[in-house]
């Protein structure tokens, strides 16, 4: 009987850590946690025959992740014909140890490889385009205009399973060597955090149109 908790990471080679393995996770829920908080992933493809790595919206849909850019661009044009890697990484701290060795951060990071499919399904690619928008705020797509066939056909969108993944985490104090502990030296967590400003109206945006609730939901300033 299922207890609808996901299933954990399956380890392989490429996600198994070879160092600090206590800073690995397993749970899926973690994974999907550093996904969901995220707004921008790190794209790592191939073009011909040099690495490139390109920051990008994203959107995940239970264990897919969509990736969207213009149908032209050589990366997403090149990533279908191979594997890719695609990053997610959230700096929660600056650790800063009485030695150079030790200075390290606090981190929830998530690392995702895998053959990417070019979505060629008109329905799944306003379906992932959804997943992109609704991802970067909630609830924008019921407000705006979808996209129209001139503009659907200009956009690729992949969608990248998340089947082989990884999930590594640091928290924690600083960690120095025990002869250290007597040096005069300042020692401690430098916490940092991500904010939103108030939102600023588009010029040209009709008079007396206020912020929609579901933006004040989802970047409070108060």
């Amino acid at each position: 009987m299922s207890t609808g908790h996901p299933p954990p990471l399956s380890a392989t080679a490429r996600t198994s850590l070879g160092r600090k393995r206590d800073r690995g996770r397993t749970d899926r829920a973690e994974l999907h946690a550093v996904l969901d908080e995220g707004r921008v992933c790190h794209l790592g493809v191939v073009v011909d025959g040099a690495p490139r790595v390109l920051p990008t919206a994203y959107g995940r849909d239970g264990d897919t992740l969509y990736l969207h850019g213009s149908s032209g661009a050589s990366s997403l044009l090149a990533a279908p014909t191979g594997e890719i890697c695609v990053t997610v990484t959230h700096l929660d701290a600056l650790v800063l140890a009485r030695s150079a060795n030790n200075h390290s951060m606090n981190y929830r990071s998530a690392m995702i490889y895998g053959v990417p499919r070019r979505v060629t399904d008109d329905a799944e690619k306003l379906h992932g385009l959804r997943a992109v928008v609704e991802h970067i705020t909630p609830g924008r797509w019921d407000v705006i205009r979808a996209p129209n066939r001139k503009e659907l056909a200009s956009t690729a969108v992949l969608a990248l399973s998340l089947d082989e993944a990884s999930v590594k985490m640091r928290g924690g104090q600083v960690v120095d060597e025990p002869e250290d502990y007597a040096l005069d030296v300042w020692a401690g967590l430098v916490p940092v955090h991500q904010t939103y400003g108030v939102p600023v109206p588009d010029p040209a945006l009709r008079p007396g149109l206020p912020v929609p609730g579901h933006i004040l939901a989802t970047f409070p300033t108060g």
